[in-house]
């Protein structure tokens, strides 16, 4: 599926779109393009409104923080100590889901259709 064009995003930028009323980030890293989930697995935050630093998304809600290229967690809150175990313990870390985008062209794709 077209999910944009290689002009659309500057280095470092990211920005969300939706396909059939599901929420997506793309990100763009030097030359690199990656498309994940823009819901943050902890407490569903707006990714689009995070920081991105690299590869690296901080959710505007917790600063949980997700790699875009395989969608691991980097930190799964900015708690620490017994508030960081409570958390854990009441919603375990997830993965970000992201899929991969190839380039056609001048076009952006990406396989989104198992997750719509």
């Amino acid at each position: 599926m077209e999910i944009g064009m290689v002009d659309d995003l500057k280095n470092g930028e990211m920005k969300k779109f939706t396909v059939e009323g599901k929420d997506f980030l793309l990100v763009r890293v030097d030359d690199a393009y990656y498309c994940a989930d823009n819901r943050c697995p902890h407490m569903g935050g707006d990714l689009s409104h995070g920081i991105l630093q690299g590869t690296v998304v901080s959710c505007p809600k917790h600063h949980s923080q997700f790699d875009v290229v395989d969608g691991h967690v980097v930190q799964w809150t900015e708690f620490s100590g017994a508030k960081l175990r409570i958390t854990k313990l009441l919603k375990s870390p997830r993965p970000l889901k992201t899929y991969e985008v190839t380039i056609d062209g001048d076009k952006l794709l990406a396989r989104l259709d198992d997750s719509i």
